[in-house]
Formats: structure tokens, sequence, C-alpha cells
């Protein structure tokens, strides 16, 4: 069993290792619903990209 795993590329799995931004491909701080990192959807969100989102004030 252990030599048929190993014989499987490495690549092979059906499911991504990470999820990553759509954009700029960080690991790290995304968002499910968005697809992006928290940076650009700020920067997004400020330039009245997203419909859906809006911006909170204090």
């Amino acid at each position: 069993m252990q030599e048929k795993l190993q014989s499987l590329p490495r690549n092979s799995a059906s499911t991504p290792l990470h999820r990553c931004c759509f954009l700029t491909g960080r690991p790290r701080a995304n968002y499910r619903d968005f697809g992006l990192s928290r940076h650009i959807l700020r920067e997004m969100v400020y330039a009245c990209l997203l419909p859906s989102a809006t911006r909170s004030s204090w």
C-alpha cells in the first residue's frame, strides 16, 4: 500500500493544498466569499468595486 502511495505524483490530490488569493497568491488572510486576501479586499472596497461590501465608519 505504501509503495502505491509513493508512486503517485506529488500534486495528484484532488483538493488544493492552500487557499490563495486570486490576484496576489497570498496564502494567508483570505476571505472565502470573495477569494481575495484582506489587503486586496480592502483596496477594492475603498474603490467601490465590490457592491456587496461596505466600509465601516467609527
